[in-house]
């Protein structure tokens, strides 16, 4: 019974790392997670990796490429519109359900956008990315629902992944400002309105993204390597043989 309690606290450990990275933006979309040197990291055997991996996938974080191995999903666009469509159901609907913000909730999340502002004056990008999503993270956390916030964790990491193919800039502090108007109806006590805001807020977050960008595949080599981004024309652009450039104004959540 112990084994099977450390293996599977062990499989936890993996997933939560992994999701962690890609929450924060460490890990990119198409990273290869190697069975044996996640094995080495973790000290486990590569059975144990394996079905961490294997529930990685369910949850629609990873997914496995025959004799290649494991790699972190690329979301399409048509399952990048379906992940904000989940989450618009999934935040509004809950925060419809909530009769009342706490003394604690309030001052967890106000302690939560002070991170944001400082994040945004020190200019630490990686940072906000992680305090974006973890927002609407935290706003499940006070449903005390533990599954709605696994759900709503999942999808937030998946929205981490589209934003680093779809999206051409960063405009933190745009969606700094959505999330103290849905805390401010929160505080007032109008649910309803609050919805409606996490709403709006999500349809101005994936107006943002430019879904016809084709990701370039040589991204994590590029970078690796020190090379200036490549700007991929999106399906549109390659027909208009005069049209080499896009630009897209987005937004993180």
């Amino acid at each position: 019974m112990q084994d099977s309690q450390t293996s599977e606290t062990t499989q936890k450990t993996i997933e939560e790392t992994i999701v962690s990275g890609i929450l924060s933006a460490r890990i990119r979309p198409g990273t290869r997670l190697s069975e044996n040197q996640l094995a080495m990291l973790f000290s486990v055997s590569r059975t144990r990796v394996r079905e961490a991996m294997m529930r990685l996938e369910t949850r629609g974080i990873v997914h496995v490429s025959p004799r290649r191995g494991w790699f972190v999903v690329e979301p399409s666009a048509e399952e990048a519109t379906a992940v904000y469509e989940a989450r618009r159901v999934i935040e509004a609907g809950l925060l419809r359900g909530m009769r009342v913000l706490t003394g604690e909730g309030r001052e967890a999340l106000d302690a939560h956008l002070n991170e944001e502002k400082s994040a945004m004056a020190a200019g630490d990008r990686q940072r906000l990315t992680y305090l974006m999503g973890d927002f609407h993270i935290r706003i499940a956390e006070l449903s005390g629902n533990a599954i709605i916030v696994d759900i709503l964790r999942d999808l937030t990491a998946r929205t981490i992944l589209i934003s680093m193919l779809y999206q051409s800039e960063f405009h933190a502090a745009q969606s700094h400002d959505g999330h103290c108007r849905i805390f401010e109806a929160m505080k007032a006590g109008d649910f309803a309105r609050a919805a409606e805001l996490s709403i709006e807020h999500l349809d101005e977050v994936e107006m943002g993204l430019d879904l016809t960008t084709r990701p370039d595949p040589l991204s994590e080599l590029r970078s690796s390597l020190s090379l200036p981004p490549k700007t991929v024309p999106s399906v549109s652009q390659l027909s208009d043989p005069k049209n080499h450039n896009f630009k897209g104004a987005t937004k993180t959540c």
